[in-house]
């Protein structure tokens, strides 16, 4: 499923548009790089200083409110991009409200835009930063005291031992936190969409709908993808062949580092700024739309997109958590480097865009539909399409991209169960499939039930794939988003934005939960 459509991209090169890609080197490719690049740079340095920092606040120093915040800076997990794009820029744009109330305070000379790069990268910085704090936070909070303390004893005060101790140890976790987070921000099409700042997601989907060209968008697609990859190597490189190793005695409150005074109350209101900015101010508002304008968008329509939304969601979960169960019964029965390579390239697709995997999907299924035609002219038969056009497309995107979110959960939930239950199993007589039924899949049910809850919330939240391969009919509330942005009808998008954030607290709740044990 992964395989085909990056072949499919990879190969769509052994045909050029030259008049269109003369056009897009003239006048687009330069910027889009630029964009790009700074984006990802932008991001990147704005979701280490928050993510580490917050992290090292929560876990290992003890101040008033660590113990709201611990929980509260992970919610914005719950809130996606496109979302916070919209309410921003209904906040702050120059007919929002916080630019009219200043005009009224300060004179009519008061203006200014919120559509910059820096505008951009803050909010793709306020909605991805929890992907380093969750991760670094577990981090610090495995390694104790011990090595700070050893810190002290040879000399270094608390600040230093951060950085020549703590900081090294984390390491890992934070590679790995960063590296998520870039790719949700290259895979990203509803934010920049918003701000009409030009990435390679916005031109692909331009080169498909607007010049109605799926070959150059192929093309386009498979730069995207080569630098998708480098990121992926690059984080591998990084993260090396070093092992860390930790005493496995998390901090507790006793063993925190108290602060005092002015740091104090740095540090709560620190955490506090963005919990505000990140959370509470965009749910907040959403709210308030909902309540003064688009509650009376709360009819039959809606509810058929919501209708939609869900059915989507519930099936692509039940066929990507299917997947993911017998890839991870596959590599721990069959033990080996092919079965390890087979699992990496098939979770590659959580770094790869949705635009990506649409383009070439639907390349892949448009070279099988003209088989099947070229069967049904020879046997005399109507031409009609299996495969483009309807949900089977959309489904194997889904899969294909969210396959390593549902595989995760899978797979560390199979490790816990011993390979001597199975054995005995076995040696009693019973055949695989009664393995599988009375043993696997009752032991596993709390992880398949974690991976299909995750599946289900990344496909309601998925717009890149859904807005360029749905059937004819078949909205969604994420499309339903991108139609009132596209007019500028931010309180109208409210309605399926609170929903979508609603819906997607329940992971975070459960991440919680099991980041607290």
């Amino acid at each position: 499923m992964v395989a085909a459509p990056l072949l499919v991209v990879v190969l769509s090169w052994n045909g050029i548009e030259a008049d269109l890609w003369l056009h897009l080197i003239q006048t687009q490719l330069g910027r889009l790089l630029g964009n790009t690049f700074i984006l990802v740079l932008g991001v990147s340095i704005s979701v280490l200083i928050l993510g580490v920092s917050l992290a090292w606040l929560t876990a290992s120093c003890q101040f008033p409110g660590r113990k709201l915040f611990d929980v509260g800076l992970m919610l914005p997990l719950a809130v996606p991009a496109y979302v916070m794009a919209f309410v921003m820029v209904g906040l702050l744009d120059y007919s929002g409200p916080v630019q009219q109330q200043l005009r009224a305070w300060f004179g009519s000379g008061i203006s200014f835009s919120f559509r910059g790069t820096g505008a951009v990268v803050m909010v793709m910085s306020l909605v991805l930063y929890p992907y380093v704090y969750m991760l670094s936070r577990n981090a610090f909070l495995a390694q104790g005291r011990e090595p700070l303390e050893a810190a002290r004893v040879l000399g270094y005060n608390p600040v230093l031992g951060f950085f020549k101790v703590a900081l090294p140890m984390a390491r890992p976790a934070i590679v790995a936190g960063l590296a998520l987070a870039l790719m949700e921000t290259l895979a990203d099409f509803g934010a920049v969409q918003i701000f009409n700042y030009d990435t390679f997601t916005t031109a692909i989907y331009k080169a498909w709908y607007g010049f109605f060209d799926i070959r150059t968008a192929a093309q386009l697609a498979s730069i995207l993808l080569l630098i998708v990859l480098s990121g992926l190597f690059a984080e591998r490189k990084i993260r090396g062949g070093a092992e860390y190793f930790q005493s496995g005695k998390r901090a507790v409150a006793h063993s925190r580092i108290p602060l005092r005074g002015g740091r104090a109350v740095a540090a709560t209101l620190y955490c506090g700024l963005v919990l505000t900015l990140a959370f509470l101010v965009p749910v907040a508002q959403l709210v308030f739309w909902v309540a003064k304008y688009s509650w009376r968008d709360l009819d039959s329509r809606y509810m058929g997109l919501v209708g939609h939304t869900l059915s989507l969601a519930a099936l692509a979960a039940i066929i990507t958590v299917a997947a993911a169960f017998l890839l991870a019964l596959y590599k721990r029965t069959y033990k080996g480097k092919l079965s390890a390579a087979v699992v990496r390239l098939a979770t590659v697709g959580y770094a790869l865009p949705g635009s990506v995997l649409a383009v070439g999907i639907m390349l892949s299924f448009n070279w099988l539909d003209s088989i099947v035609a070229a069967v049904q002219s020879g046997l005399g038969f109507a031409v009609q399409p299996w495969f483009v056009g309807g949900v089977l497309a959309l489904l194997l995107a889904y899969a294909t991209r969210f396959l390593a979110a549902a595989y995760g959960p899978v797979e560390t939930s199979l490790e816990r169960i011993r390979p001597s239950i199975p054995e005995a199993a076995s040696i009693l007589g019973a055949q695989p499939m009664d393995i599988v039924r009375r043993i696997y899949l009752p032991m596993l049910a709390p992880g398949l039930f974690t991976a299909a809850l995750l599946v289900f919330v990344d496909v309601m939240k998925e717009m890149p794939a859904t807005l360029l391969m749905r059937p004819f009919g078949w909205d969604t509330l994420a499309v339903r988003i991108y139609e009132m942005t596209s007019e500028g009808m931010w309180p109208q998008a409210a309605l399926p934005g609170l929903t979508l954030v609603l819906v997607g607290l329940i992971p975070v709740i459960v991440l919680v939960r099991g980041s607290s044990r």
